[in-house]
């Protein structure tokens, strides 16, 4: 059986790279429809932008949850916290609010705002509108980045 420490960054590999995968995929798609639109008029560029960045919050989310794992394990003094192989397991637990939560929002919010660049292009004064839509989506990315870190945070998993 994997050490609990190695469990522990299994958890923190995964928000981070789950989370990552995902603000990468939105991202993805709302910067494919955002440079169509900006093919047709380079003047929508800052409303498509802002759209496009949104789902890149989810990986951010995720840096964060490892960087706080990190923390939790002392690993920036030089002297790893050893963890129970439960410690351990428990803490990878904790982390896969913010890896399920950033994979999928981060995918979703990139097709809501792929749709709100679409809004953008007929419509631009309908930009406000098209971010709110698409900060709806965030909100389960947030509620994944408060659990994983109030999980990881508090607890004493050693």
């Amino acid at each position: 059986m994997l050490s609990g420490t190695a469990w522990a960054l299994i958890g923190m590999g995964l928000a981070v790279g789950l989370s990552g995968i995902g603000s990468s995929i939105g991202v993805s798609k709302a910067g494919q429809v955002a440079s169509g639109v900006i093919s047709e008029d380079p003047s929508k560029f800052m409303k498509c932008l802002i759209l496009q960045l949104l789902p890149a919050t989810q990986g951010l989310y995720g840096f964060v949850i490892g960087f706080v794992v990190l923390l939790k394990l002392n690993i920036f003094s030089g002297t790893l916290t050893a963890l129970s192989p439960y410690g351990g397991l428990a803490m990878l637990g904790a982390c896969l609010p913010m890896a399920i939560a950033g994979l999928l929002s981060g995918i979703y919010q990139g097709k809501v705002a792929a749709a709100g660049i679409a809004l953008v292009a007929k419509r631009p004064d309908e930009n406000i509108k098209a971010v709110t839509f698409t900060i709806m989506v965030e909100t389960y990315a947030l509620l994944g980045l408060l659990i994983s870190f109030i999980a990881v945070y508090i607890p004493n998993y050693a």
